[in-house]
């Protein structure tokens, strides 16, 4: 009696214990149950509640119930820090008993924007397919946004983009958390600017409207804001045509030396396509921005050249009469590389492809105190034309000789990061004569994104509606690229204190079996899984009657 009495207080003051001192122990080699000080931080300062519906649930496959529990494994972390500001629910948008009821909430969820997706896997040799709606809804205060689960490559196998989605669950749901709930104090400041024939509202309107969700933006003009370090947190170059001044150089010299972020979206050659279209061929011909020396400085030389891949996006061209009709069709144009390549960098992590066009190579210089990490890269089979460069329509009907592509993985965008050394160092401030130290003891690190296609961060604009389209959408493909990802990545990387663009640089290795000896050996696994616990009882059930007869056997 007192031995059970001492079990049952042990058990008092364990559960005692348990409810007033939290903790978890993740066993797991790559910490996949392991929350990030910034996410955690994130959920513990919730201020209002945070609804998650989540409609990836049903009858699956194992290799998407993987994605199913993966979320249900992140949410019910997520929980433990959020407490009652977090709640979720999973809804199987199958679950009607009527294709008529199944039908009809399917209309509903595409109403919401939530699209199906048709994906594969191979289970036991065959392939299996199944209609699901990978989505989250994360809604609070009123504000609502769609999460894609399904992210990664759509290059990768199926069982490794399912990887790749687990892996980015994290980052998807808290940064969206934080959009819907954002945490208090000032928004980061953006500038986008301007006076120099810039991409104008309608053309950005878009990433616009993404980066208003998260940051005040605003058009800057440099010859009307002397300062902009104590205005704005980063700057954003987007397809200048026009040359800068050096009083307007100097200026954006002086944000980024004393910390303030930038990216840069800069052509170096000037494609007319208007000139193209009316004359059937035009030069591409080098821009005069002035801004060559400030980003030698910084680490980098956009080369006045054009890049040819043979993987490509299309141009629609006419290629023959339909009765009295042109027939359109699209064929590739070797101009408009798709890139595909990648660093490991959370903001180039785990992309699906990108769309560039009239894009040339940059490379590195030596620069003092700068870490250079390359971001993307073309294919193998790559091809370099230095200016001037013929741009003619009509190359698009001709079949590229491959033995001419042997340029291979020209770098299109750095990631510079670091102590930049200004331009302006042991000179005079232009039109002044204040002379500026070789080293300003007010300076501080900084970040910058160079990418050598201005047109990275325009949206197509529909024709009969003027509306602006998602940036990264391809007409004639119809397809969506992750232009827009890569931006707002990188806008997080530049801008966010808080280190939860970090949190996409997270692996899950996968650890596959061996599907050869499974199918050999299936039986024999199934018969030890069924009969070993069995067995196993059955022993222990042996052991201890032969313990007990011999224990009561002497009285």
């Amino acid at each position: 009696m007192l031995r059970f009495a001492a079990i049952i207080g042990a058990l008092f003051v364990l559960n005692f214990v348990a409810q007033r001192f939290f903790f978890r122990l993740d066993l797991t080699e790559e910490k996949r149950y392991t929350m990030s000080p910034a996410t955690k931080k994130l959920l513990t300062d919730l201020n209002q509640p945070v609804t998650v519906t989540v409609y990836l649930t049903g009858e699956f496959p194992p290799a998407f119930r993987r994605l199913e529990q993966a979320v249900r494994e992140t949410l019910t972390e997520m929980q433990v820090y959020g407490g009652g500001n977090l709640n979720y629910v999973f809804i199987d948008p199958s679950a009607a008993g009527t294709e008529a009821g199944r039908n009809q909430f399917y209309q509903t969820l595409l109403k919401k924007g939530l699209k199906p997706t048709n994906l594969g896997a191979n289970e036991n040799g065959k392939r299996i397919e199944k209609l699901i709606f990978p989505w989250v809804v994360v809604q609070a205060g009123g504000q609502t946004r769609n999460v894609l689960l399904l992210r990664g490559s759509q290059v990768a196998a199926p069982e490794e983009r399912l990887n790749q989605s687990v892996e980015g669950l994290e980052y998807e749901l808290a940064s969206t958390i934080r959009q819907v709930a954002p945490p208090g104090g000032a928004k980061r400041r953006l500038g986008v600017i301007t006076g120099h024939d810039e991409l104008t509202n309608v053309q950005m309107a878009d990433i616009l409207t993404a980066w208003s969700q998260n940051y005040d933006v605003f058009r800057v003009d440099l010859n009307q804001v002397k300062d902009l370090r104590g205005n704005l947190d980063a700057v954003v170059i987007a397809k200048p045509q026009k040359p800068y001044s050096e009083v307007e150089k100097f200026r954006l010299d002086q944000f980024i030396t004393h910390g303030g972020r930038a990216m840069f979206f800069v052509d170096a050659l000037r494609v007319d396509l208007d000139s193209v279209s009316r004359n059937g061929a035009a030069l591409a011909t080098p821009y005069n921005l002035n801004l060559d020396d400030l980003l030698f400085r910084y680490g980098v030389r956009l080369n006045q050249n054009l890049l040819l891949d043979l993987n490509c996006g299309q141009i629609p061209l006419v290629t023959g009469m339909t009765g009295n009709k042109p027939k359109i069709e699209p064929l590739p144009w070797q101009l408009y590389p798709l890139i595909n390549r990648f660093s490991a960098n959370p903001i180039t992590r785990n992309l699906d492809a990108v769309y560039l066009k009239f894009v040339g190579n940059i490379d590195t210089v030596k620069a003092a105190g700068v870490r250079k990490t390359q971001l993307m890269s073309t294919s193998r089979y790559t091809r370099v034309l230095p200016a001037p460069v013929p741009i003619n329509f009509n190359d698009a009907r001709l079949e590229p000789n491959p033995k001419l592509y042997k340029d291979s993985y020209q770098s299109v965008g750095y990631l510079l990061e670091g102590q930049f050394r200004s331009l302006f160092a042991n000179r005079a401030e232009p039109g002044t004569t204040t002379y500026q130290p070789d080293q300003n003891p007010n300076a501080q690190p900084s970040k910058i994104l160079v990418i050598s296609d201005g047109d990275f961060l325009r949206n197509d604009v529909d024709a009969k509606s003027q509306r602006p389209m998602r940036l990264g959408y391809d007409r004639l493909s119809s397809t969506e690229f992750a232009n827009r990802e890569l931006i707002l990545n990188a806008t997080d990387y530049l801008l966010d204190e808080t280190g939860l663009i970090a949190v996409r640089g997270k692996q899950i290795t996968l650890r596959p079996l061996d599907k050869v000896q499974l199918a050999e050996k299936r039986q024999a696994w199934q018969a030890l899984n069924l009969g070993a616990p069995l067995l196993l009882l059955a022993l222990f059930g042996a052991v201890r009657a032969w313990s007990r007869k011999r224990r009561y056997a002497r009285f």
